[in-house]
């Protein structure tokens, strides 16, 4: 974040000059339509009691006051708006569950280079899970978080971005890391916390980040990713970047009052950055049902001023054709976008999870057997672009490349005692370094229950 926060001062001084007068971000009429606008912000008059007592107003059954939040018109009837509307928010779709296009659907022409990588890449991330998690269970990672399920919405996602869009991830990301380029080594080597790692093991296991990559580090805190991802839409938009932000996160999310801060912030600041929400059905092991009330995220956009669409996160073509669509919406007319990915979390929220204690086996399996991977190789297949035998040696050749980078991430040594206290001050202070000596008066007095791969 200290990157984005050293431009304080530009962010002030871009405040001073186009936020005059106050509540208007940009001059009248050179920003999206707003309701919320009135001329007496910027024509104050002066009230007069007794002036206004003797004035008689004339009756027009379509006056309407200009109010200071905005010209709204009058009605002689109460009414009520409705908690929900009658017909629930549509789910845009391209591939049906064979795989097959909808007839008369609309989507982003994919080529086959494109759409082989796509598919490839969801292979890649179905392996990684697998083994990883298995890993896991068998105690030589100390945690895991899976992404079945979920796939289509990471790597199609990712694909209809560019390298200069800046990411803002949950904890549920890992193949939007892996489209972008993040090897092998730099997932394992986090998993590890050793040497090679760019956080140098001070992050839990699949908190991922690069700056070379335009991937924000994950935090687990929910939702504390929203607004700081507002922030650095905010700075595109000052240095006019032909780009945007993408930040992710799940239904659960929206219980955080910083859902609804940043939702508001992107719409006043009108910010370029697209607010991608995997409503997978569950909040750890709470259900959508007990998390709102509304018709699902998108319905929300309308509430705070946001355009935004529902996508099924099964499909990859609709959800690639979405973001490609809301990624130029976004930048042309500089407005958030949200886009509600429809999905089911078909793992456990994490290794430390047991899902079967809150929902049954058959769910998960119904889920399952839906999957997104095995719908856009259907697609691939019946265009000629992928065949049985590619898939039997591609996977084949992952899993051995998997297995072959988590055994180096093992044999790694950890990164030095040191690394505990540097990259905080500047210099280390006298407390710390006194806490450094303790550390290694302990390690001397018992060098056999110090591990080996730690350098002292």
């Amino acid at each position: 974040m200290a990157i984005w926060i050293s431009r304080s001062r530009r962010i002030f001084n871009h405040f001073v000059q186009r936020a005059c007068p106050l509540s208007l971000l940009h001059p009248r009429g050179s920003r999206p339509f707003s309701y919320f606008e009135s001329k007496q912000l910027q024509e104050p008059q002066c009230y007069h009691e007794e002036e206004d007592y003797h004035v008689d107003i004339k009756h027009d059954e379509n006056q309407a006051m200009d109010f200071p939040g905005g010209k709204i018109p009058f009605v002689s009837q109460m009414k009520f708006i409705s908690e929900s509307s009658e017909t629930r928010l549509a789910c845009y779709r391209v591939l049906d569950n064979n795989g097959t296009p909808i007839p008369g659907s609309v989507f982003e022409q994919v080529m086959k280079d494109l759409a082989v990588k796509m598919y490839s890449t969801m292979v890649i991330l179905q392996i990684m899970d697998s083994i990883f998690d298995e890993a896991k269970k068998q105690g030589r990672l100390s945690f895991y978080m899976t992404s079945v399920g979920e796939e289509a919405i990471n790597i199609a996602s990712a694909a209809a971005l560019t390298p200069d869009d800046i990411v803002l991830p949950q904890y549920r990301e890992t193949g939007v890391l892996l489209w972008r380029g993040f090897t092998l080594e730099e997932f394992t080597s986090q998993l590890l916390g050793n040497k090679g790692d760019n956080g140098k093991g001070r992050q839990m296991p699949i908190h991922y980040g690069s700056n070379k990559l335009n991937y924000f580090t994950v935090s687990s805190t929910i939702a504390t990713q929203l607004p700081q991802a507002v922030g650095v839409a905010y700075t595109l938009k000052m240095d006019k970047k032909e780009a945007c932000v993408v930040t992710y996160f799940g239904d659960g999310t929206t219980s955080e009052g910083d859902f609804h801060a940043a939702l508001n912030f992107a719409a006043v600041l009108e910010a370029p950055i697209i607010f991608l929400c995997r409503n997978n059905g569950w909040a750890i092991s709470t259900p959508v049902a007990e998390q709102f009330r509304s018709d699902g995220v998108a319905i929300k956009g309308q509430a705070y001023g946001v355009r935004s669409i529902r996508v099924d996160g099964n499909d990859a073509l609709a959800i690639y054709s979405a973001i490609r669509a809301a990624r130029e919406m976004a930048i042309k007319e500089q407005r958030p976008i949200i886009v509600e990915a429809m999905a089911y979390r078909v793992g456990d929220h994490a290794s430390s999870d047991d899902s079967t204690k809150y929902r049954s086996r058959e769910e998960i399996e119904y889920w399952r057997r839906r999957c997104s991977v095995a719908r856009f190789r259907k697609w691939i297949q019946k265009n000629g672009w992928w065949s049985d035998e590619e898939e039997l040696e591609f996977r084949g050749n992952i899993k051995e490349q998997v297995l072959q980078a988590l055994e180096r991430a093992v044999e790694t040594e950890k990164p030095p005692l040191t690394d505990l206290f540097t990259d905080v001050y500047d210099q280390i202070p006298l407390h710390l370094q006194e806490q450094e000596r303790y550390i290694r008066d302990a390690i001397n007095k018992r060098p056999n229950e110090y591990p080996t791969n730690i350098p002292i």
